[in-house]
């Protein structure tokens, strides 16, 4: 029962609203269901499936609120989650940045939903886990990886007469193979919402390709150099960035959005022509929720338009402190790219470095969103347009801010998974000059 229908769902958060004695009263849902299989050293470790709903009440006397979850879901346990908000709602302070309930709006449908995801198997994850430990027992590495398939929905309800639905299906793969010196290592990652487009064969074999022409690298020096970085490691560059894009903490002075002086950076060309960054729910290799938590319609925005920052996002309050519209945070992003396949970014270079993937992000600076981290699992010294060695991993300190005014050339974007959020975005591969390695590191 973790998965309810549009109007199933609708029934049951009408009935719990019809309980409260509350000011006003919103009621979200929420249940997942999926499986999973873990491995490691060519042998399944772990495997398991998970059902699992919530039913989340926040309850408002004035500005006063309290929230309560359960996650039962017969009469007497909803009423039960119903009292008790209302309960807490009574004992809290004042919340001064209340904001009241939206009322009815419409949404639209989203496209996040595949039957043939939503129907895997414990068979078919075994299937897939099999074809990759046989890629990484015939390259004579040792794999460990994870593939986790989930079908989920969320639906809100509240007092003033707004419901929102959306459901959706999603797999993720992550695998790591390794040689036996531990000389060698190479990661690839995968997630969709259709699990057709799912080749753990592949994926593997990158992964294989990776890990055997790693091993024996050499200590080259560290300082600025020209990179291409993979679809997966500037996705790790720019999860950081993304989660700037906040009105208030840069009109705060809290972000690298925030303009010397007070105020913020919108309407600024902050990073180069060529930089691009949009969301879109219904965009077909990376659909996304059509709603967002304080029950706006989401639909495409752009937040770079070559290289200017057109938008923030603006909470109801934080809007309304400032007069304009709010602008909810989107559920996907997008960053352009051009037509370039990643061995025609690395023909172009006359030297740099190909990046596979990076990883032990930590944030320096705020105001300048300077990062550091670690290189891994596949770095590449290349000349002439040739990949020539592999290299010793580096730490760097860079921000992807500065990255992205370094742009020489951008690829065709493609789907990429970060394993630090578990979320998909869409990002090219990257050819950046002047990137800054600061030491070197032993580890693979």
């Amino acid at each position: 029962m973790a998965i309810l229908k549009k109007e199933e769902a609708k029934a049951l958060l009408q009935k719990v609203l019809s309980w409260s004695k509350a000011d006003e009263c919103e009621v979200l849902l929420r249940g997942t269901e999926g499986g999973n299989i873990r491995y490691a050293r060519n042998a399944i470790s772990t495997a398991g499936d998970i059902s699992n709903i919530t039913l989340t009440v926040t309850s408002s006397f004035g500005k006063r609120s309290g929230t309560a979850s359960i996650n039962e879901l017969n009469d007497k346990a909803l009423q039960r989650v119903v009292q008790r908000a209302e309960e807490l709602a009574r004992l809290a302070p004042e919340n001064p940045e209340y904001m009241p309930l939206r009322g009815p709006a419409e949404f639209r449908d989203g496209i996040t939903y595949v039957p043939a995801t939503a129907a895997i198997t414990p068979e078919q994850r075994a299937d897939a886990v099999a074809k990759s430990i046989q890629v990484a027992k015939d390259a004579k590495l040792e794999a460990a990886g994870f593939i986790e398939n989930t079908t989920s929905f969320n639906a809100m309800m509240n007092s003033k007469g707004l419901y929102a639905y959306d459901t959706d299906t999603d797999v993720i793969f992550t695998i790591t193979t390794r040689n036996s010196e531990g000389t060698g290592s190479g990661f690839a990652a995968r997630g969709f919402n259709d699990v057709s487009k799912l080749d753990t064969f592949e994926a593997t074999k990158i992964a294989a390709s990776k890990a055997n022409n790693s091993a024996s690298a050499r200590a080259i020096e560290p300082g600025k150099y020209t990179v291409i970085l993979e679809p997966v490691a500037a996705t790790y560059m720019l999860e950081n960035m993304f989660r700037g894009f906040d009105a208030r903490n840069a009109d705060e002075g809290r972000s690298f959005m925030s303009k010397p002086g007070g105020g913020n950076r919108l309407g600024e060309q902050l990073m180069d022509s060529k930089v691009t960054i949009y969301s879109d729910p219904f965009h077909p290799d990376l659909p996304a929720g059509t709603w967002s938590r304080e029950g706006f319609p989401l639909e495409k925005t752009t937040w770079v338009d070559k290289g200017v920052i057109k938008n923030l996002s603006y909470s109801q309050y934080w809007a309304k402190s400032k007069g304009v519209q709010p602008v909810p945070m989107p559920s996907n992003m997008i960053m352009e790219g051009g037509t370039a396949t990643l061995d025609e970014l690395i023909k172009s270079t006359e030297k740099g470095i190909l990046i596979s993937r990076l990883w032990y992000i930590r944030l320096v600076d705020a105001q300048t969103l300077l990062l550091t981290g670690l290189t891994r699992d596949g770095t590449f010294y290349i000349e002439n347009g040739e990949i020539k060695y592999p290299v010793k991993n580096f730490r760097f300190n860079e921000s992807p801010v500065i990255m992205l005014n370094n742009v020489e050339a951008l690829g065709k974007p493609e789907r990429s998974v970060s394993v630090e959020s578990y979320r998909s975005y869409l990002i090219p591969p990257m050819k950046i000059r002047d990137f800054t390695f600061t030491s070197l590191s032993d580890a693979v």
